[in-house]
């Protein structure tokens, strides 16, 4: 039986029938679904950089969770644990900022994606998901964009503290400002890992774990665009203005994606 045929056989499972099966390690579900059909090719060439099983595992990804994700933009993660997460009993819940029509007619075939769940995720937003539910809460290069708006880091760790079943973790990948020092409100994407563990761990968080999954030691973190001079984004000059003399996106091309923490917490 090949991945594919794998998923789609768990697929076809009664959740009850996983009940034993619940919280292993993720193993071949989730390679058949990085592997999966359903992925854009904008996304899979993107694993080398994000490393999507070592990345879920390591926070703990297990059959049958609630999983919810914080702000999905190009559905990344969705491409995958939507499909894994319908093929092992579980669910998985978009907490989305903005305007949800386009994100949801993208995931709207239940025999690709299952039933993708998506919930308001705003300053004035109420809870993500019942209180006490998630077994896993996670956000991907987004904690800088909060720190920009007063308050938004609170409401937001107040959120996912609130959707967590006690002890369950919590999950953030961010551009790591480390060993220089953060710039104000980290606007230029990077985040020093001191600020963000203390803000976490303030919200109610044990630190329960650390890795190198993501690191780049070629990131050199002094771009004229920030991190987003760097791949995905490759910007190329500041709004309304000309890419300057000698700009060169192939030197950028050739770091690759930043160098992130990838941090594991646990609700307390």
């Amino acid at each position: 039986m090949n991945r594919r045929q794998l998923a789609l056989t768990l697929a076809a499972l009664p959740v009850a029938g996983l009940a034993a099966r619940a919280f292993a390690a993720p193993g071949e579900a989730l390679q058949a679904a990085i592997d999966g059909p359903q992925r854009t090719e904008k996304n899979r060439v993107r694993d080398p950089w994000r490393h999507p099983a070592a990345t879920l595992a390591f926070w703990g990804l297990a059959p049958g969770m609630t999983v919810v994700e914080i702000d999905p933009s190009g559905g990344y993660w969705v491409e995958i644990l939507a499909p894994y997460l319908k093929a092992t009993g579980g669910r998985y819940v978009a907490a989305q900022s903005g305007d949800t029509a386009a994100f949801k007619a993208r995931y709207a075939d239940p025999a690709v994606w299952g039933e993708v769940t998506v919930t308001p995720f705003e300053m004035t937003s109420g809870p993500l998901v019942p209180d006490g539910t998630a077994h896993l809460v996670f956000t991907s290069r987004n904690f800088h964009d909060w720190m920009w708006t007063p308050g938004r880091v609170d409401k937001a760790l107040a959120d996912f503290h609130a959707a967590l079943k006690p002890a369950a973790i919590l999950g953030l990948e961010e551009h790591r400002a480390d060993p220089r020092p953060m710039v104000a409100q980290a606007r230029d994407g990077y985040v020093s890992t001191a600020y963000l563990e203390d803000a976490v761990k303030e919200a109610g968080f044990r630190l329960d774990g650390a890795s190198e999954i993501n690191a780049n030691p070629k990131d050199t973190k002094d771009y004229p665009f920030g991190v987003w001079t760097l791949p995905p984004t490759r910007r190329t000059h500041a709004k309304d203005q000309p890419t300057p003399a000698g700009f060169d996106p192939a030197a950028y091309d050739a770091i690759g994606e930043s160098d992130r923490m990838t941090l594991r917490f646990v609700k307390t």
